[in-house]
């Protein structure tokens, strides 16, 4: 092959590294190194020399390494051979990511688990020529930007599940508001994954999120809506009041029950909660005629929970309990509990309430 007298490498921009076509090279050879490259001179797979941006005459005093490992006869115009190849350093950019198949991650306020699914662009460019040269390139004539995104595009989907899952969880974004932190997500993901491009001398100079979708028809979106709506209901209305409204609509469903079990479980339930909650509607309507906007005052005295007709009735008082009794509606068998008890138990076995069973009067007799 023909001498060289002129080593130079026109890359188009998509281009990382490309080996110069011959390695039949001279000394007093011209190397010509464009803006944003880099030369690097291999010899037997081992790196010699580097060159920046600039024109050089090549001689055995600027290429000692390579001019040492094979001894370049002194003289002008000398031929020896190496390779050489030329390293690209300008940014790659508008380069698009996504996600191939849903990312589970679990939302940290409701702790749903949530399929999502997330595309947006990145720019890299190639940090450190000899590491990058060492780690990627192997006997390749040519090494593109879209042979980096294909080896890289693993790696980095492992890394951004792992970001997206840190991020939502430290700064507790919900996968429903997670679009309305996409900037902040980007910055953080950015910085993530770019630890994994260092060690193979690239850097990863732009990353963003453009979107990140969720399927709003999905089981798991849907449960995670109704548990939002659930909060935001609280919160506007008031715990005890969400709470009021659950029992009423507890009530109304066991009322509409089928046979005589349904009748009975809507007259026990309805006696025992209706007092406890009338009691509780009454503070709750007295607080806001006066725009009193916090919860309802607790009660001084002691409250029970008691298991009526296969429920809960709570917020029973000592003298409710005690109508309760005259009415018939429970008895000395019935199970309650307060706070401070380590179970449930019979109301003839609780010494607060015990003493209201030798107050109520024995039923009518039929003969009478």
């Amino acid at each position: 092959m023909a001498i060289i007298d002129v080593v130079k490498c026109e890359m188009k921009d998509y281009e990382f590294c490309k080996k110069f076509p011959s390695q039949d090279l001279r000394t007093s050879s011209q190397l010509v190194v464009y803006p944003s490259q880099t030369a690097i001179f291999v010899k037997g797979g081992q790196i010699c020399d580097m060159f920046s941006s600039g024109t050089y005459t090549l001689k055995t005093e600027n290429i000692p390494i390579l001019n040492k490992l094979i001894n370049i006869p002194f003289g002008r115009n000398s031929p020896f051979q190496a390779e050489v190849w030329f390293i690209n350093h300008t940014n790659k950019l508008n380069m698009k990511w996504g996600t191939p198949s849903p990312i589970p991650l679990e939302d940290p306020k409701y702790g749903i688990i949530v399929p999502i699914r997330a595309y947006g662009q990145y720019g890299l460019r190639v940090s450190n020529a000899e590491l990058f040269l060492r780690s990627l390139i192997g006997n390749m004539p040519d090494f593109s930007a879209y042979k980096v995104a294909e080896f890289f595009k693993g790696l980095m989907l492992v890394n951004l599940s792992s970001a997206i899952s840190k991020k939502i969880c430290s700064d507790q974004i919900s996968i429903l508001e997670i679009n309305q932190h996409l900037i902040d997500m980007s910055t953080f993901c950015k910085e993530d994954v770019d630890k994994s491009f260092e060690k193979y001398g690239i850097h990863l100079s732009e990353f963003s999120f453009i979107s990140i979708n969720v399927p709003y028809d999905d089981p798991s979106i849907v449960k995670l809506k109704e548990a939002k709506d659930m909060a935001a209901t609280m919160k506007i209305m008031g715990r005890d009041i969400y709470q009021m409204e659950r029992s009423f609509n507890v009530l109304e469903k066991a009322a509409g029950n089928e046979g005589a079990g349904g009748a009975m479980m809507a007259m026990g339930a309805g006696i025992g909660a209706g007092i406890g909650l009338g009691k509780t509607m009454g503070q709750i309507a007295s607080n806001t005629m006066r725009g009193v906007q916090s919860r309802p005052p607790l009660p001084q005295e002691a409250t029970f929970f008691l298991f009526v007709n296969g429920q809960q009735v709570g917020g029973q008082t000592i003298q409710t309990i005690k109508s309760m009794l005259i009415e018939g509606s429970i008895n000395g068998e019935t199970l309650a509990w307060r706070a401070g008890m380590s179970n449930w138990d019979k109301l003839s076995n609780i010494p607060e309430l015990s003493s209201l069973l030798e107050t109520v009067p024995p039923p009518i007799s039929p003969q009478m």
